[in-house]
């Protein structure tokens, strides 16, 4: 049982972007295909060592390089993206990309054979038979292991408004759940999960990790799949909270915001900022909103006043000097452009308006 390190945090700024995309037929429907893609052919180069699957077998996850500079990374991403989408391609399937897929049924498709999934089926039963999501993750460097949790602590609070912008998945088994975000519903439903406590610093949250290990909780620290978390295997601040998104542009734009947070709170720390003191419940209640509102929710700041996510967004961007999270409020946002399409086109426009 292998637990993290401290020595692993030593670059501050670094990015790595993880996906997870559904596989699917030319119709847009979930098939399974990462046997194929993962196990029984050769990737593009690009992808060797970057692709992976998950628990069903119609989810695969894939891994940039390590990215040294935040201008590249759209040229990244979107070669990653390209690589997976012909290796698909050269075995007759396609990628889509959404928190939840509209019309996927978990009842019908296969889960992974990996023991590490089958293990976990067995332990943890429906919460994981069900766990047909897939989702964004951004990693970003950090060179102190007792300033990436000082940072990860501080990040809880914007998690609700990273997750509200990405709301991506209001269909759930073909149905309408009300909701802006779906998946993060359905994921939370697992344990280990959610926004986490704060750890006083890393040799807390390191005898946390331990704890879980020793105790059998999880079977390895990949299993604590907070929102947001100090990974002590890249030494990297993990934001996990984004429903999967469509277009690159997107995935950029919160990229941005997430290393644009990490540096800013790098300083404050530095600076020797005091730990912000807010209630787990006004943190819970704030991803409710998210979940339920998307961009029309409002949230309760540290200070106990409400303030809507438009004002927040402004003050954001003038703050950190950044741009892409106010395009992307004064769009729709993805759980909006599928409810229209849905609506006006009909489920098989709705698919195929999710493929890469």
């Amino acid at each position: 049982m292998e637990c993290g390190a401290a020595d692993v945090f030593t670059d501050m700024g670094t990015i790595g972007v993880e996906e997870e995309f559904y596989i699917v037929d030319d119709q847009g429907r979930p098939i399974s295909g990462t046997d194929t893609l993962v196990y029984n052919s050769t990737p593009p180069d690009l992808l060797t060592g970057k692709l992976d699957h998950e628990l069903f077998k119609c989810v695969i996850e894939t891994q940039t390089s390590i990215i040294e500079d935040f201008e590249n990374v759209h040229d990244v991403v979107e070669a990653t993206r390209s690589a997976l989408c012909t290796h698909a391609e050269n075995h007759g399937m396609r990628i889509a990309a959404a928190g939840l897929h509209p019309t996927a049924n978990w009842r019908t498709l296969e889960h992974a054979e990996k023991p590490r999934y089958k293990e976990q089926l067995d332990r943890i039963q429906y919460p994981q038979h069900r766990n047909l999501t897939a989702g964004l993750h951004v990693h970003v460097g950090v060179n102190d292991p007792d300033k990436a949790t000082w940072i990860a602590n501080e990040l809880r609070w914007y998690v609700p408004i990273i997750l509200a912008l990405s709301a991506n998945s209001p269909y759930w088994c073909g149905f309408d759940t009300g909701l802006q975000s779906a998946r993060a519903k359905i994921f939370e439903n697992l344990p280990n999960t959610g926004i986490p406590t704060s750890f006083s610093d890393f040799s807390e949250y390191r005898q946390y990790e331990k704890k879980m290990l020793e105790t059998g909780s999880v079977n390895d620290r990949g299993e604590i799949w907070f929102d947001v978390r100090p990974h002590t295997g890249h030494g990297t601040v993990e934001v996990r909270t984004p429903d999967a998104q469509v277009r690159v542009d997107r995935v950029v734009d919160f990229v941005e915001y997430v290393h644009a947070l990490v540096h800013d709170l790098a300083d404050r720390y530095t600076d020797g900022e005091s730990q912000t003191d807010i209630r787990r419940e006004i943190l819970d209640e704030n991803k409710w909103r998210a979940i339920r509102h998307g961009h029309e929710a409002d949230f309760i700041l540290p200070s106990g006043d409400p303030e809507s996510l438009d004002s927040i967004i402004t003050r954001h961007c003038d703050r950190l000097d950044i741009t892409g999270i106010r395009r992307m409020f004064d769009e729709q946002s993805g759980a909006e452009q599928q409810r229209e399409c849905r609506q006006n086109q009909g489920v098989d426009t709705l698919c195929e308006s999710l493929l890469l």
